[in-house]
C-alpha cells in the first residue's frame, strides 16, 4: 500500500507553484536563488508573489529534485517540444531523471514528470526517489 502523495500550491496570479515535499531532497537551491520567496521557518514556506513569474519559472527549472514544479495558466497552450527524457549522475548524489516517465513499482504505476531525483546510496527512507540521506552517509559515487 503506497502513501497519499502531499501536493501543496501557491498562486500568483495564473502561475502556481507546486510544491511535492516528499520529492524534495532538501540541497537549498531554491532558498538559496530566491531568499524572499523561500522561507522555510514561516509558514506559508513558499511565497511567490516576491519574485517574478520568470525568475519563479527559472528557479523552478533548477529544482533538482523535481519537488518544485509549476503550471501556468496563463500560458498559451503550444505543440510538445520536449526534448525527450534526460537522465544525470551527481556525484555523491541522485541521479536526476528530467522529462516524463512512466514508473513502476511494486504493480503501481505512476506518471512522472518534470524533474526526479531517483536514489543511488541506498541509504533513503523515500525510496525509489533520495531523500538526501547520502549526506549522512557519505556517499561518493
Amino acid at each position: 500500500m503506497s502513501e497519499r502523495e502531499i501536493v501543496k500550491e501557491y498562486s500568483k496570479g495564473d502561475f502556481h507553484v507546486i510544491w511535492k515535499p516528499r520529492k524534495c531532497i532538501h540541497s537549498k537551491v531554491c532558498v538559496q536563488a530566491l531568499p524572499d520567496v523561500y522561507r522555510p521557518e514561516e509558514k506559508p514556506w513558499i511565497r511567490p508573489e516576491h519574485a517574478s513569474v520568470k525568475a519563479l519559472r527559472d528557479q523552478i527549472d533548477r529544482c533538482p529534485s523535481g519537488a518544485l514544479s509549476y503550471r501556468d495558466n496563463s500560458a498559451a497552450e503550444e505543440g510538445s517540444d520536449s526534448p525527450g527524457v534526460r537522465a544525470q549522475v551527481v556525484k555523491g548524489g541522485p541521479l536526476l531523471v528530467r522529462g516524463i516517465v512512466e514508473l513502476e513499482t511494486e504493480g503501481e504505476g505512476r506518471r512522472l514528470e518534470g524533474s526526479t531525483a531517483f536514489c543511488r546510496c541506498g541509504a533513503s527512507g523515500n525510496k525509489p526517489f533520495c531523500d538526501g540521506s547520502h549526506k549522512k552517509v557519505d556517499f561518493e559515487h
